[in-house]
């Protein structure tokens, strides 16, 4: 018995192996052996939408699909690189869409599942930014766009985050430990597992008196960081590349 988590995958054209390596882990025995995989967000670099004709998100699709075909249930929850992923893509690909902050029980034991980019919340100017892009208003005259205009958007968008990031301290992209304090108590657990801020671990801690653990999923970039839920813990790993 055995429950897998991946985030932060970050899937682009100019990175083919990590394509493949995922294509590979969902294709392989661990993963149509395993209870559910979740994928907790930013699985691809940018996503402009459902209706995007490019070759991965059909590659995407395919493969998650056939997990599910394998009946393996697929769960998916966006980050701040696919927040514009909605229910069209999510039937095509097999995927549960989960909201953000979501309670699941794992093997008895309920486990709050975000992102993790709603705990950054020293990163003021992300914050600001986030507010806006996720209101209903600002992504259906995103969506109205053509695709070229599109891609454009993306590509200047993604520009500024790499700027962002390389001027902002790294302390200050970190969670807040407060905020997830806040988020766990709110939610009545004491473990969490999310992904975003790319620093593979586990923190265990104490909350409210009672023994508390917090798993953060690595990135793709160089190797596949790969989280599995057992009824005896949990295990993180990362996959190499060939």
């Amino acid at each position: 018995m055995a429950t897998l988590f991946i985030s932060d995958l970050h899937l682009d054209d100019s990175r083919p192996k990590i394509t493949r390596l995922f294509e590979e882990f969902l294709a392989g025995d661990e993963a149509r052996a395993a209870d559910a995989v979740y994928i907790l967000g930013d699985l691809v670099e940018a996503w402009i939408g459902d209706d995007d004709d490019a070759e991965l998100p059909r590659r995407i699709a395919k493969a998650t699909a056939a997990l599910h075909d394998h009946g393996v249930p697929v769960y998916f929850m966006v980050g701040n690189r696919d927040f514009l992923l909605g229910q069209a893509f999510a039937a095509r690909a097999g995927f549960t869409l989960l909201d953000d902050g979501t309670v699941h029980e794992l093997y008895g034991r309920p486990t709050l599942l975000m992102h993790g980019d709603v705990l950054c919340t020293d990163d003021l100017a992300y914050q600001a930014v986030r507010q806006q892009v996720r209101t209903p208003a600002w992504q259906a005259q995103i969506l109205a766009m053509p695709l070229d205009a599109r891609r454009a958007f993306a590509a200047k968008a993604r520009e500024d985050s790499r700027a962002h990031t390389g001027s902002t301290m790294e302390t200050i992209m970190d969670v807040n430990a407060e905020a997830v304090a806040q988020a766990m108590g709110d939610a009545g657990v004491t473990r969490l597992i999310h992904g975003h801020t790319h620093r593979p671990a586990i923190h265990r801690f104490d909350l409210d008196g009672q023994p508390a653990e917090r798993i953060v999923l690595g990135d793709w970039y160089e190797h596949g960081s790969v989280l599995r839920v057992t009824p005896e813990g949990a295990e993180l790993r990362g996959l190499t590349l060939d």
